[in-house]
């Protein structure tokens, strides 16, 4: 069963415009509760091994662990809900509590909510 602050692989595709697209990693952000539920979506984030400091304010490091091979990006401006058939390989890694703060610091931020 998927948890919050887990990465996993998502089918991202097809995209529309400037969504992001492709099979790529995705940080779990929904509560426990509601995914233990059997709710047919899950809320995510996904994340890019590209690094835009335009975009550093809004985007939060995770280290490459586990079976996470290379440091990634959680890109908050970009989260959705994705239905349970685009999940693949996972939990790739967990999120550390520091980490998980900052998603959670960033998602206030992205949302105004400051």
């Amino acid at each position: 069963m998927m948890r919050r602050g887990e990465i996993w692989t998502a089918n991202l595709n097809p995209n529309k415009g400037s969504e992001i697209g492709k099979v790529r990693p995705v940080l779990i952000l929904q509560d426990d509760g509601m995914i233990a539920s059997g709710l047919a979506t899950i809320l995510i984030a996904p994340l890019t091994s590209q690094f835009r400091p335009i975009f550093a304010p809004l985007r939060v490091k995770v280290a490459a662990h586990n079976h996470l091979i290379q440091d990634c990006f959680v890109m908050i401006e970009h989260i959705r809900a994705l239905d349970r058939s685009r999940f693949g390989e996972g939990p790739l890694t967990v999120l550390t509590t520091e980490e998980i703060a900052a998603v959670e610091k960033s998602l206030l931020g992205v949302m105004g909510m400051l």
